[in-house]
């Protein structure tokens, strides 16, 4: 796609504010400030995408349900004909957000990594964020069975599951055992962890960013069509390997990329999805023209570089934390420098994670 015909989907991370302390988590959120707007600043954002005309908005962050006016805001994108889907962990789920989702989402993505709570604390980082996902899966799938009794379509919801090597061989059961506990449910998404923010570090890359062969099992049809079987014909299971989004010179010369603009939460556009560094504020300067910086920076010679000869998810990591700290400011590169080392999953989690950062 060319910068003329604009993103087909918008990521806006709304805060960089949360409640879990995720292994993998891409945007830092809680280890570093919000850099959370208010509402009309945030309806300037949402104009500024309306403008670009995109298929849809990924409302993401953080955790954007610590930010209440996110239902007025994706009302307005969702009254301009754009599909919003919300990305949540749910810790900040009520039912008194159901009625007000219906009117602002397409559909609700719920992160739940595991079948069971011990594992997907140790992964979220917190303690009780199992439970939190459980309940509000429960409130939805409630709510479309009340829907669909009525004769109205019920809110879509689902699952959207990120997978390492801790979890690969549990997809089978969470299916199972997920289709099974929300009969309403109409997806349940597995994504490879993208080296990505803390995905990228060395540790991480080494004890749990998915194998290629795992990657290959994900990207392919047989994993897909084994999982779907477990599922009722009402679920969509769908599997994805996200290696589209390394943006290597072969892939953008395929056309096999993420035609996505990422948002962070003040307005600065990332140059492309995967990767730190910006090219500009959408508060500030026309959204068309980010989008043209964004699509040029694909062909940027030291990114073409670094990632030319990239092929395993190993060398695909290595090759991102050499972009971040090359096209990243010096905050970013100074956050980076202060990257924990990853040594392998917590054997335990505290109910409390550390306070977020201002």
């Amino acid at each position: 796609m060319s910068a003329l015909t604009g993103p087909r989907e918008v990521i806006w991370d709304l805060t960089y504010a949360c409640q879990l302390r995720c292994v993998h988590c891409y945007s830092e959120s809680g280890r570093r400030p919000a850099r959370q707007v208010g509402q009309e600043v945030m309806r300037a954002i949402a104009e500024a995408i309306i403008s670009l005309r995109p298929d849809a908005v990924a409302i993401a962050g953080g955790e954007p349900l610590i930010n209440k006016a996110v239902f007025d805001v994706t009302r307005r994108l969702t009254e301009a004909g754009i599909l919003v889907v919300l990305y949540t962990s749910a810790w900040s789920f009520e039912p008194w957000m159901v009625p007000r989702a219906r009117e602002s989402f397409a559909r609700i993505a719920v992160s739940v990594d595991a079948p069971t709570a011990e594992l997907h604390d140790r992964i979220r980082g917190r303690a009780g964020s199992f439970e939190r996902a459980m309940n509000a899966l429960s409130l939805l799938d409630t709510a479309a069975g009340e829907s669909i009794a009525a004769g109205r379509p019920p809110l879509a919801f689902g699952i959207d599951s990120v997978v390492m090597r801790c979890n690969f061989d549990l997809m089978e059961s969470l299916c199972t055992t997920m289709a099974a506990r929300f009969p309403r449910m109409n997806l349940i998404s597995f994504n490879a962890a993208a080296p990505s923010g803390l995905a990228s570090t060395t540790g991480f890359a080494q004890l749990e960013l998915v194998t290629d062969e795992q990657a290959d099992a994900l990207a392919g049809r047989a994993l897909r069509r084994k999982l779907r079987a477990l599922a009722p014909a009402t679920m969509r299971v769908d599997t994805t390997d996200n290696r589209a989004l390394r943006m290597s010179p072969d892939l953008v010369e395929k056309g096999i990329i993420t035609d996505a603009m990422q948002i962070e939460p003040d307005g600065e556009v990332r140059a492309m999805p995967m990767y730190e560094g910006t090219v500009g504020n959408i508060l500030t300067e026309s959204p068309w023209t980010l989008w043209e910086r964004a699509v040029q920076r694909r062909h940027d010679p030291f990114l073409v570089e670094t990632l030319r000869t990239v092929k395993t998810m190993d060398e695909w990591a290595a090759a991102c934390r050499e972009l971040d700290y090359h096209f990243g400011s010096e905050t970013v590169r100074s956050r980076i420098d202060r990257r924990p080392l990853f040594v392998g999953l917590p054997a335990s989690v505290s109910s409390r994670p550390a306070p977020t950062a201002p």
